[in-house]
């Protein structure tokens, strides 16, 4: 289904990320930036709100029929999962109680992990800080796909696939790129998940167990949240590694489709990044962007010159970005 992709090999450059350079000039600029990076208290109440509303849901379906979980955890319960990994982006950044109580944001992960069923958020903070450090380098950062992915995944029949296999590939592809031994917390964080999911069973039955896990590989899947992933740092005009979305779903993600003036200033939390665009408005009106997720993903299926491919990747050094 669908002719061959044309790429054959990611877009390599050796240049630095665009990110540093920009960073310094903005700020020489418009140093008043810097009274935006500061935590953002108001995500505490806001994941507790997200969590106990899963709660409430896992009672709600306990008890339909199988084709209503399954209904219920792709409309309502992907949505909020989805939106929740994307708070633990926040919480990755220190944002929810400052970076001098760096514990209690890795704490406060693993409570808003709770409702995804999977235990992730520790993981993603170590995975996530090379990211934006080593943005496209080879075998550091883990958000680039692999050689497979680009390889296989080349038809639109199996972008298809790809898009919806999304969450398996980013569980394994750190295993598989960059494997780091196992943290202690990262234990603790596997333990707690195990523990929440086995009292979520006995409390309210294996359709509230399966509605949890189904929305959140629903909602990271062929999803139009999970536009972002691709929005994010693929690349659609040649020479371009990272984009903005400024669509509506910012609502439900934390901004992060902000996400050069994320890169940009990954010490501003989410809900202070539209301010860092209008502040700095003449560097970031003129970069390409988008203002529908959904597009990306008809896009990147659709498009035979896009694939997994698509990215640009660095040799390994040369390329930091510190927070």
């Amino acid at each position: 289904m669908g002719s061959r992709v044309s790429r054959e090999e990611f877009e390599w450059v050796y240049t630095d990320q665009p990110h540093t350079d920009r960073r310094k000039e903005i700020l020489a600029k418009y140093p008043e930036i810097k009274l935006l990076m500061k935590p953002d208290s108001n995500l505490i109440w806001i994941i507790v709100v997200m969590f106990l509303s899963q709660l409430v849901a896992f009672y709600l379906v306990k008890d339909l029929d199988w084709k209503w979980v399954i209904f219920w955890s792709y409309i309502f319960g992907s949505c909020l999962n989805h939106s929740m990994t994307l708070a633990i982006h926040e919480i990755s950044h220190n944002f929810p109680f400052g970076h001098h109580k760096a514990l209690w944001n890795r704490w406060f992960g693993m409570f808003a992990n709770l409702p995804l069923g999977v235990p992730y958020s520790i993981s993603f903070k170590r995975y996530h800080m090379d990211h934006h450090r080593f943005l496209g380098a080879d075998g550091i950062d883990v958000d680039i796909p692999t050689d497979f992915e680009g390889w296989f995944f080349c038809t639109t029949f199996r972008k298809i696939v790809w898009v919806i296999l999304q969450p398996l590939f980013y569980a394994v592809r750190p295993l598989i790129i960059n494997p780091k031994p196992v943290s202690f917390l990262e234990i603790i964080n596997t333990v707690v998940q195990i523990t929440f999911n086995i009292i979520i069973y006995y409390v309210f039955g294996m359709k509230s167990l399966v509605y949890m896990l189904g929305a959140t590989i629903l909602g990271l899947g062929l999803h139009p949240i999970s536009g972002h992933f691709i929005a994010e740092h693929y690349m659609f005009l040649k020479g371009h590694e990272t984009y903005s979305y400024y669509g509506p779903l910012n609502l439900l993600t934390f901004n992060v489709g902000y996400h050069n003036e994320h890169h940009d200033f990954p010490n501003v939390p989410g809900k202070n990044l539209p301010q860092v665009r209008k502040i700095a408005a003449e560097y970031y009106d003129n970069l390409p962007h988008y203002n529908s997720w959904v597009r990306v993903l008809y896009d990147f299926v659709m498009d035979d010159t896009i694939s997994p491919y698509s990215r640009i990747k660095r040799p390994p050094k040369g390329n930091e970005v510190l927070e």
